[in-house]
């Protein structure tokens, strides 16, 4: 089955509201329209750059999609300083992020939390992209492929087989995330073959062939084409080069 690729920005915690409208105006000036034919194209900025992105967006009518970095799994209430699904929805994003590392490692997210935001964003009909990945000392011990498959089947644990071909995994392995230390693509093919292999387990080879594995961890226009060239890797979760528009230009046109 021929999966439409995705290439998705994670600007992380970068660009004011004033550098997001930058940002976003040249990745526009520089897309064509018919490019989301063949791949789509997402951009997550910060909370507080969410709606000026996607007013440059809808205005230069791009078909480029924004999702947000993180979201908190209730719906309201008294929990200072989180964003709820419906606000994201509001203000017209598609979807988001969802477990990190940085926010597992620096904020404690934990499996149970990452479940929790996946159903919340099904929910509402929005996706989750939801990051799975093992540290140095985990692929060292060899154990890599028993710890990502676990992450994958806790993120999706009773999330139905209609829900979870609207999400997207993305695999990133920590040790080469903002390291500029990247997975070889056999390395980072094998740990998306085995997480399609869990995806099949839970919900059939049918549902397992239509969704949609990325990679993550220093993906850049030098390595992006031999990592797309791997048959499980669908596209890219990226970080530094998202923050400069001919980069993320680039990574796209790659997909083409």
């Amino acid at each position: 089955m021929a999966r439409k690729p995705m290439m998705a920005g994670n600007w992380k915690m970068n660009n004011t509201i004033s550098e997001a409208v930058v940002l976003t105006q040249e990745i526009s000036n520089h897309f064509e329209k018919d490019w989301g034919d063949s791949v789509d194209v997402v951009v997550c900025p910060p909370f507080v750059d969410l709606k000026p992105a996607k007013t440059v967006i809808d205005f230069d009518k791009m078909p480029i999609a924004v999702a947000s970095q993180n979201v908190y799994f209730e719906l309201k209430g008294a929990f200072t300083g989180e964003t709820s699904v419906a606000m994201i929805r509001e203000i017209g994003c598609a979807g988001s992020i969802v477990g990190h590392s940085e926010r597992r490692e620096y904020f404690g997210e934990t499996n149970e939390d990452v479940n929790k935001k996946v159903k919340a964003l099904v929910a509402a009909d929005l996706y989750a992209i939801v990051c799975v990945g093992e540290s140095l000392a985990v692929r060292e011990s060899g154990e890599m492929i028993d710890f990502v498959c676990a992450q994958v089947r806790a993120a999706f644990a009773g999330v139905s087989v209609e829900d979870a071909t609207t999400c997207v995994v993305a695999y990133e392995p920590i040790w080469a995330i903002g390291t500029g230390r990247t997975a070889t693509p056999e390395q980072a093919e094998e740990v998306c073959a085995a997480i399609r292999a869990t995806l099949a387990e839970m919900y059939g080879e049918e549902a397992a062939e239509a969704m949609r594995v990325l990679y993550g961890g220093s993906m850049n226009p030098g390595n992006v084409e031999a990592l797309l060239a791997m048959p499980n890797i669908d596209g890219g979760l990226i970080g530094g080069a998202a923050l400069k528009a001919a980069s993320f230009i680039q990574l796209v046109e790659a997909c083409l």
